[in-house]
């Protein structure tokens, strides 16, 4: 037991000198159990009945929901509000007067507002997959088990937080969902309606890439910045992805100022980082 209490001991030295702990309290950060949770119960209440068993008919489904959205509610609250203090600890955030208890009460509830908006965007990516997918049977096997849909069904919650600049929570739901799926997605990126990933794995889409409507891409894409400087942190690194534009596995397609025309095809395995004109075919030959 003594080499025990002595590793203990060198532990403990070990968390003041290097830091790393999520301590409770005031310091307190997001948790990644609560965040998954929050995640799941999120997907439930996109697709009721879907991830779990319960009875979908009328009054089960109002009854049930009203429990769910606000017991998310509650916790959300909680995590949202821990993260906003991390800012307010940074400097980085003011949370008024009033705290940040506060702001991320209004944030919660405004989200609960767009969730309604959310759940309509995402019924048109599934309509794009089930129409851009010949292998797609129905709505209904795509929602159970499709990786690029359950991706840009995380995506556009984390993106809503985002936008409201609460750190940590985005970030961590997408970074669950990629780890579920393979497939990476800033939560910072811009995603057009009708947004379509067949297959999927090991796709990345990086924080400033634009994309614009009825998108579809395969599996290996990288929507990826030409630079990874630190400094160029804020800037505008990633490409835009004009409407109506297919881009096929493997191409890579790097730059802020690379402009994918609408229209264009991107054939597989392709290196761009320039702009390319409305309706371009871009292919290598074998």
């Amino acid at each position: 037991m003594k080499r025990l209490d002595k590793s203990i001991e060198s532990l403990l030295e070990n968390y003041d000198a290097y830091g790393m702990v999520n301590h409770s309290g005031v310091g307190n950060l997001p948790g990644r159990e609560s965040i998954d949770s929050i995640v799941r119960g999120l997907e439930e209440l996109l697709f009721p009945g879907f991830l779990e068993n319960i009875c979908t008919d009328k009054e089960d489904l109002r009854k049930i929901t009203c429990e769910k959205v606000n017991n998310l509610a509650q916790e959300l609250r909680r995590e949202v509000e821990k993260s906003l203090a991390f800012s307010a600890r940074r400097g980085s955030l003011n949370c008024g007067h009033d705290g940040c208890r506060v702001v991320a009460a209004f944030v919660v509830d405004d989200f609960f507002e767009e969730l309604p908006k959310i759940r309509s965007a995402l019924s048109k990516d599934l309509e794009a997959a089930v129409l851009g997918d010949p292998a797609a049977m129905s709505s209904d096997e795509v929602i159970l088990s499709y990786p690029g849909f359950q991706t840009i069904s995380v995506h556009r919650v984390a993106h809503f937080f985002w936008t409201r600049q609460v750190p940590l929570i985005p970030r961590m739901m997408s970074e669950l969902v990629h780890g579920r799926t393979g497939i990476d997605i800033h939560p910072g990126a811009q995603i057009g309606e009708s947004f379509f990933i067949d297959h999927g794995t090991g796709v990345v889409i990086g924080e400033t890439t634009i994309i614009g409507k009825n998108v579809k891409i395969y599996q290996g894409v990288t929507l990826g910045a030409l630079s990874v400087k630190k400094e160029e942190g804020g800037s505008k690194r990633h490409p835009t992805i004009e409407d109506n534009v297919t881009i096929y596995a493997n191409a890579t397609i790097l730059g802020g100022e690379t402009t994918i025309g609408r229209g264009s095809i991107i054939g597989g395995s392709v290196w761009i980082t320039q702009s390319v004109p409305p309706e371009s075919k871009i292919y290598t030959k074998a």
